[in-house]
Order: structure tokens, then sequence, then C-alpha cells
């Protein structure tokens, strides 16, 4: 496996808090499986692109969080995020594919869940569920009691 390394990047990114993020990024080429032809064998077009979220002075602490469980299997045991692109032909579009890929996890990391408010039941609620119950009791009570046809 041949790998090459990108010296320079430009990379933008959507949210800006997170300039700092085109220093953090490393971008390896390798070569992709797949559609091509001959030309396969010979040139790296799949980008694999890694960034190390838990040394990452970019990202606040509960954003590292969010990220680190959205990322799922693409996060590994040292806490870096390897996103593999390999959709398009050529080096660049893989390159903006897997920046995107990127700015999507971080965005979607970046966006606070909701609060769960807690509700009560209303009363008609447990009325219709306690009345459930009692028939449902009746039925099974009726089960018992038959008598002749011991």
């Amino acid at each position: 496996m041949t790998v090459t390394r990108c010296a320079k990047v430009t990379v933008t990114f959507i949210i800006g808090e997170m300039k700092n993020l085109e220093k953090e990024i490393q971008l390896e080429y390798i070569r992709a499986s797949g559609p091509g032809g001959q030309n396969v064998n010979k040139v790296a077009t799949a980008v694999q692109l890694r960034f190390d979220v838990t040394n990452s002075p970019s990202l606040a602490a509960d954003i590292k969080a969010r990220l680190i469980k959205l990322a799922g299997k693409r996060m590994t045991d040292d806490g870096v995020l390897i996103i593999e692109a390999s959709k398009f032909r050529t080096q660049e579009k893989n390159r903006e594919d897997a920046i995107e890929r990127l700015n999507e996890l971080v965005k979607k990391a970046s966006e606070k869940p909701k609060l769960r408010h807690k509700t009560k039941p209303t009363k008609a609620s447990k009325e219709e569920r306690l009345k459930g119950k009692k028939k449902r009791g009746e039925i099974k009570k009726m089960r018992g009691d038959r008598q002749g046809f011991e």
C-alpha cells in the first residue's frame, strides 16, 4: 500500500469556532478498491482523514464527548477519528468528501440535545389502564371457576 501525505490543505469549516481544525487534520492518500480500470493500481485516489478528537484544543469537552459517541466504529482506541473517502475517482473530490463528512459530524456533535421533560399520565389514562386491568382480571378469574368439567 502506497501512502502519500499532503503538506498543506485548505479546509473551510461552517462553524466559526473551528478555524484551527485545519491544522489538526491529517490526510493520507491510499489506493482505492473498486472501479477505475488499470488506473486503480497506479494512483492513490482514496483519502483517509485522521483527526485526533481527544487531544484537540479547538473543541469543547462536551462536543468531544458527543463526537466520540457519534463516530462509533470510526473512532480508534487512542481517540483518533478516521474517515475514509473513496466514493469518487479523483483525489480532490475524495478529499472534499472526507472533509465535508468530518464537518457534518462536528456540526451534529455541536448541537446540544434537547432535555426530556417528565410528564405525568392524565387521570383519564390512569382510569383507562385500571379498567383494562380489571377486565383482564375478570377474564382470568372466570377461567378458574369452571365446575362440572373435571
